[in-house]
């Protein structure tokens, strides 16, 4: 790290004291600084959840705040968390991709069909391939020819596994130590429960 990135970090935690912390120019001995937070609780008011379900004072509570409501003008602010009126039943907004139905038309003689291609030129027949021809997904496809009798040749797959061997080898110490601890985060997660 850089001695400039270091002070930048440094310095936006260096936060001013409000005024009311700080000593007084005109007390001149020690004495109490009274700053209330912003929303002092109330000792008298005990919360509707404590009271039991016979007590006058929920009535009396209730009432309180539904004339409050009454009078109290709409206001525009969004720092209120809870609506103080039920919400109405609105409409859910547009999906992101159309709605479609499953197909479930590949026969097994076409199952078979995939697992044939697929083991003929696998370069050729990819998922993506063989999804647009018989109209239906890639995961789907890769159900198909999943089985140990229709997996990948042995020379492709290290051909697959050479070629990302090549592309490894251009990482430089950054990436490579960050894939590393991502691999050792991800053996972490089987022991988190």
């Amino acid at each position: 790290r850089h001695q400039s990135s270091y002070r930048r970090t440094r310095k936006a935690l260096r936060v001013r004291p409000d005024p009311s912390f700080l000593p007084a120019t005109t007390e001149t001995q020690d004495h109490i600084i009274y700053n209330p937070p912003s929303s002092v609780p109330n000792v008298y008011h005990t919360p509707q959840k404590f009271l039991p379900k016979t007590d006058p004072r929920i009535k009396i509570h209730t009432a309180a705040q539904a004339s409050a409501a009454a009078n109290q003008p709409p206001s525009t602010s969004t720092s209120r968390l809870l609506p103080q009126q039920p919400m109405t039943k609105q409409p859910l907004p547009e999906p992101i991709r159309p709605i479609y139905q499953k197909k479930y038309h590949v026969t097994p003689e076409q199952v078979e069909e995939i697992r044939k291609l697929r083991k003929e030129d696998p370069k050729h027949w990819t998922r993506y391939r063989l999804a647009e021809k018989y109209d239906c997904s890639q995961f789907f496809i890769g159900l198909c020819w999943s089985t140990p009798e229709a997996a990948t040749p042995p020379d492709l797959a290290a051909q697959y596994k050479a070629d990302l061997e090549n592309i490894k080898s251009k990482w430089g110490p950054r990436k490579r130590e960050a894939r590393e601890m991502r691999s050792e985060r991800k053996k972490l997660w089987g022991r988190d429960a």
